[in-house]
């Protein structure tokens, strides 16, 4: 980990990127573009950019049509809003006809700190992974989020990518190949495994230091895929372990935790999760504020850990 950088920024320019290699990528903004930074699009490319104004049923609707015209449109605004508003457009026109439609939801879980819970989606996840033929992006850091735009590119059908509005630092490299539904194990260990997504990955992989000061072997894996999730994946990766924890900013009710305890659910390997509980979000003056108001901390991770740990002499 050598800096940080910003998950919002490294989406918009790779946007760009990629509208130079690809004439049909078209991008549609719901009048927050300088927030999801799809404006660096509109500068490059202003005749393939539609500011949709906030009206997010019309833009996924519209981009439905691109995508039935050949165009490859990428769809931006916060999470909360284009997966809650605009939800009948993406199951009944996107997700059914399997169109090729990208969908952003940038400022999610509590990233957008001031706005309170009507601006704070913590369960964006569990909307999206209920709906078939969904792919489910959730990067980490900056240069991931360029990977899974790349990605998203590449798959054929409906993807949604999560991204958080505050900066994060690096784990991936930029020479790391995504591998859509393949988790990244960014620390090895033995003793205890933590799975986590998005900005957990950095409260995790603190944990792990801080468990490893007391002898406790942890791994860290990063779940850049919710869907399709990698169940056989997650036992490998957990087989030998004492102990799993999850973490995610995020509903703990049809997420991560959810995914994982279905993966384990044959196993003898005991599992507790650290995210938002059944509860929605509140204004704050930082997201650092809400993350350890609602026990999203590495201190948690590690309590949760050795919890689980003391129980289980096995």
């Amino acid at each position: 980990m050598s800096k940080t950088q910003n998950q919002r920024t490294a989406y918009g320019e790779e946007l760009v990127a990629l509208g130079k290699e690809n004439e049909n990528v078209v991008v549609l903004e719901a009048d927050l573009g300088k927030s999801t930074m799809s404006n660096m699009f509109q500068a490059t490319f202003p005749e393939r950019y539609f500011e949709m104004g906030i009206a997010e049923q019309d833009m996924l609707s519209t981009a439905a049509g691109l995508a039935v015209a050949g165009k490859i449109p990428f769809v931006s605004s916060f999470a909360v809003f284009v997966t809650g508003r605009a939800y009948d457009q993406i199951r009944q026109t996107i997700a059914i006809g399997k169109l090729n439609v990208k969908i952003c939801g940038s400022s999610a879980g509590f990233s957008d700190f001031g706005d309170g819970s009507t601006h704070q989606a913590i369960e964006d996840v569990a909307v999206m992974n209920a709906i078939p033929n969904m792919t489910i992006l959730t990067p980490c850091d900056a240069e991931e989020t360029r990977q899974a735009v790349r990605a998203a590119l590449k798959i054929r059908g409906p993807v949604y990518i999560r991204v958080s509005r505050n900066d994060t630092p690096d784990f991936v490299e930029p020479g790391d190949t995504f591998e859509p539904g393949v988790m990244r194990v960014l620390k090895d260990g033995r003793d205890v495994v933590t799975f986590a997504h998005g900005t957990m990955v950095d409260a995790a992989m603190k944990a792990a230091l801080e468990l490893e000061k007391d002898r406790i072997s942890t791994k860290v894996v990063n779940v850049n895929t919710m869907k399709p999730f990698s169940y056989p994946g997650a036992v490998e990766l957990t087989r030998g372990a004492r102990a799993v924890i999850t973490a995610e900013e995020h509903s703990y009710i049809g997420g991560l935790a959810s995914a994982i305890c279905l993966a384990l659910r044959k196993t003898k390997v005991p599992v507790d999760y650290v995210a938002v509980e059944d509860c929605f979000g509140q204004s704050a003056r930082s997201a650092a504020e809400l993350m350890k108001h609602y026990g999203l901390t590495s201190e948690n991770i590690v309590s949760k850990a050795t919890s689980l740990l003391a129980t289980n002499f096995s």
